[in-house]
C-alpha cells in the first residue's frame, strides 16, 4: 500500500469506530516506544514463581507446571480457531491440528525436565506442602479434553452405557472419568481435592461442556467432506494427536509418579489422595478422543503397548 492508501485506511478504520483519527494520531505523540520486556511482561511473568519451602527443586516443579499451563493455553487457542469457524475447510482444520499436536509433542518431549530434574529426596519433602493440590486440578487440561471429543468418551468407562446425548450435563459431569480420582461412588463422598476443584470450576466446566458439545474437534472433523475424512495423512494426524494426549502424555506423568512416589506394594498416595496407578494408566479408562478412527483391536489394547 502507498502512504496515501495507508492514511486513508486508517481514517476509514477510526471513522467506523466513531473515534476522531486526529485524537488517535495525537496520542502517538505521547506514547512510549514498546520494548520486549513490556510487550512480553517479563517482570510480571518471572515474579509468578513463589515457593512454599526452602528446597531448591521446588522451583523446578513450579516453573515446569507453569510452562505446561502456557502450552495448554496455546492448545485451547488453536482449538478455538476450529470450533468457532462456522464453515471449516480441510486445510484450515489440518493447519490448526498440526499446531495443536506440535504443542503436545513439546509437552511430551519436555517432561524429562521435571521427571529427571528433581532430587527424589527433595520432592518427597516439599510435596507435603502441596496437599491437597494436584496437577489433576488443571482446568485448562480438562477444557482441552472437552473441546477435543464427544463427551461420552470422557465418561468413566463403568458408566458409559447409562449415559447418552440426552443426559443432563450436570449428571454427565458427575460421571466423568477423572471423578474416580476423588470420589467414592459407593458413598458419593468427594475428597477435598475434588471439592475445592468443583467449587472453583464446576459451573465453568458445565458451560464449557455445553458450548463444545456440537463443535469439538471430533465433530468438526466429521463435518469435513467425506473424502477428506478418509485422507490417510489427516487420519494419521488425528490418530497422532489422540495417542499423544491420551497415552504418551499420560504415561509421562505415570512414569514420573512411579519414580517419585512409586514403590511396589508400598506406593505413596498422590498429593490429592488418589489411587494414581488405576486413575492414570490409559488401559483402565481407555480415554480415546476419536474412537471411530481406531480398530476394535486397537481400542481393546489401548495403552498396553507402553
Amino acid at each position: 500500500m502507498t502512504e496515501k492508501e495507508i492514511l486513508k485506511a486508517i481514517d476509514n478504520k477510526y471513522d467506523e469506530l466513531g473515534v476522531p483519527v486526529e485524537a488517535m494520531l495525537e496520542g502517538l505523540l505521547w506514547s512510549k516506544p514498546i520494548t520486549y520486556w513490556d510487550y512480553i511482561q517479563t517482570d510480571a511473568l518471572l515474579g509468578l514463581q513463589v515457593q512454599r519451602t526452602t528446597l531448591p527443586d521446588e522451583m523446578v516443579f513450579i516453573m515446569y507446571h507453569q510452562v505446561n499451563e502456557l502450552l495448554f493455553k496455546m492448545v485451547l487457542w488453536e482449538i478455538d480457531q476450529v470450533a468457532k469457524s462456522k464453515e471449516i475447510t480441510t486445510s484450515k482444520f489440518a493447519m490448526h491440528l498440526s499446531r495443536i499436536s506440535r504443542y503436545f509433542d513439546m509437552l511430551c518431549s519436555s517432561f524429562d525436565v521435571m521427571s529427571d530434574g528433581m532430587e527424589r529426596e527433595q520432592y518427597l519433602k516439599f510435596r507435603h506442602t502441596l496437599t491437597p493440590a494436584s496437577g489433576f486440578q488443571s482446568a485448562q487440561y480438562r477444557k482441552i479434553e472437552f473441546a477435543s471429543t464427544e463427551l461420552i468418551n470422557l465418561i468413566d468407562i463403568r458408566f458409559r452405557a447409562t449415559i447418552d446425548r440426552n443426559t443432563p450435563f450436570k449428571h454427565a459431569y458427575e460421571h466423568l472419568y477423572w471423578q474416580a480420582a476423588g470420589k467414592n461412588y459407593n458413598t458419593g463422598q468427594k475428597t477435598t481435592l475434588l471439592t475445592l476443584f468443583e467449587k472453583k470450576y464446576m459451573g465453568d466446566f458445565i458451560d464449557f461442556m455445553e458450548d463444545y458439545n456440537e463443535c469439538n474437534l471430533a465433530k468438526k472433523f466429521q463435518q469435513l467432506p467425506e473424502k477428506d475424512q478418509k485422507d490417510p495423512e489427516l487420519v494419521a494426524a488425528m490418530r497422532h494427536y489422540d495417542y499423544t494426549v491420551n497415552v504418551k502424555w499420560v504415561m509421562a506423568h505415570y512414569n514420573a509418579a512411579g519414580k517419585y512416589i512409586g514403590g511396589g506394594d508400598e506406593d505413596l498416595e498422590a498429593t490429592g489422595g488418589s489411587n494414581w496407578r488405576k486413575y492414570m494408566h490409559p488401559k483402565f479408562q481407555k480415554r480415546i478422543f476419536f474412537p471411530f478412527l481406531w480398530s476394535k483391536e486397537e481400542i481393546e489394547n489401548w495403552g498396553q503397548d507402553v
